[in-house]
């Protein structure tokens, strides 16, 4: 009877309610470190944990198994695991197999860190939304746009993905943050720029210059002021934020034919990109903005409003977030991102509490098919398309 106890008492733990705890030991966070807690799990019904279970695994064997997939992906509901995949290598031709403790490039997913840093800085006082951008970065040569236009994507500034190489960029050269301002500041006459706040346009260099702004207004290199302020109080553990010195143990990105994605000279700018982190570390910024007190509920609201409403329909973008506001009024709070072959979901069913995270470092397109699980959680259309 013992040795029956022993063999199944691990399967009734499996089987019963999961929590977010990482499966390898992590140092304890010290109680004076920060005023964040992880959430004491909330129980689900084995008739709704089975229900999610099945139809998360429906998907991935449908939608990621079947195109090859590579990487992890995670279900939660109420800040409780319910599907876990970590699928294929860190490096396609390598040895180590992808685990949940393998950092991937989040691509625009990064942009949710970058804004709600911003947030943190006004939160307490350090800066103002409405401030111009000039304020902070001294020859910004382009009145009338705020902080707040750079994190809703209302600013009218080119993207400089694009327009460093038009206007002869040499590509032998490393683009830094720093280097993005100057090219603003010194091809104003040779670039289109928008009138501000008329309308929204994504725009990478948006969140370059916010983490440009992170740095002037806290007096810490972007990176650190993410691992402080974020990473280390939440004990995101596998979550850094790429610099040069990383080169070596960054994880790559493949493209569709399972070959490696070159470095380039736009791959250093960080805050529109450049996060890396796991699915279980992202369940932890889920849960610490869901459950946490890391932010105060009238700042989570203006993260969450839309400011963008000259095109009908139901998309939307808020202060570094992308959303679905439906006519119910329910909203669906998610990034997706796209950078060489690494593809991410992170989408947030709020009223729901269901979390859907995919990250990728192998392009897919199916990743970006995480929206036909939103009709389990509620009443969603399934149809409707996600941008990246």
């Amino acid at each position: 009877m013992k040795n029956f106890l022993k063999a199944i008492l691990p399967i009734v733990l499996i089987a019963g309610c999961y929590s977010t705890i990482d499966k390898k030991p992590s140092e304890k966070a010290k109680e004076d470190s920060t005023s964040y807690y992880p959430p004491a799990p909330v129980t689900i019904s084995k008739a709704e944990y089975r229900r999610y279970y099945r139809a998360a695994q429906e998907f991935y064997e449908n939608e990621l198994q079947s195109s090859h997939f590579n990487g992890q992906f995670l279900v939660a509901k109420k800040g409780q695991l319910i599907y876990e995949k970590n699928a294929g290598f860190e490096r396609l031709y390598g040895k180590d197999t992808m685990s949940s403790h393998s950092p991937l490039q989040l691509a625009s997913v990064s942009k949710t860190f970058t804004g709600m840093g911003i947030l943190k800085l006004w939160e307490e006082g350090k800066l103002q939304i409405s401030d111009e951008v000039s304020k902070y970065l001294i020859g910004f040569p382009y009145p009338g746009v705020t902080i707040k236009t750079l994190l809703n994507h209302r600013s009218g500034l080119p993207n400089y993905v694009h327009v460093m190489e038009l206007l002869g960029w040499d590509k032998n050269r490393i683009v830094s943050n720093e280097d993005v301002l100057q090219f603003l500041i010194d091809n104003k006459k040779k670039l289109q720029v928008g009138t501000p706040n008329r309308g929204f346009s994504y725009c990478n260099t948006n969140f370059a210059l916010l983490a440009l702004i992170i740095e002037r207004v806290s007096g810490k290199p972007y990176p650190v002021f993410m691992k402080e302020t974020f990473f280390a109080p939440l004990q995101m553990n596998d979550t850094y934020v790429f610099t040069m010195s990383d080169s070596a143990r960054a994880i790559p990105s493949y493209n569709w034919r399972n070959r490696q994605e070159a470095f380039t000279f736009l791959d250093a700018v960080y805050g529109d990109k450049n996060v890396f982190s796991t699915a279980n570390d992202m369940l932890k910024w889920d849960n610490a903005l869901v459950y946490g007190n890391l932010f105060k509920p009238a700042t989570l609201d203006s993260a969450y409003s839309g400011y963008s409403y000259e095109k009908r329909g139901i998309k939307n973008y808020g202060l570094g977030w992308r959303m679905l506001e439906y006519p119910t009024g329910e909203k669906i709070i998610y990034h997706n991102g796209w950078w060489h072959g690494s593809n991410t979901v992170f989408a947030r069913l709020l009223q729901d509490s269901a979390t859907i995270i995919i990250l990728g470092n192998r392009f897919d397109k199916n990743i970006y098919h995480a929206k036909k699980l939103f009709p389990v959680f509620g009443k969603y259309d399934a149809e409707e398309d996600t941008d990246e």
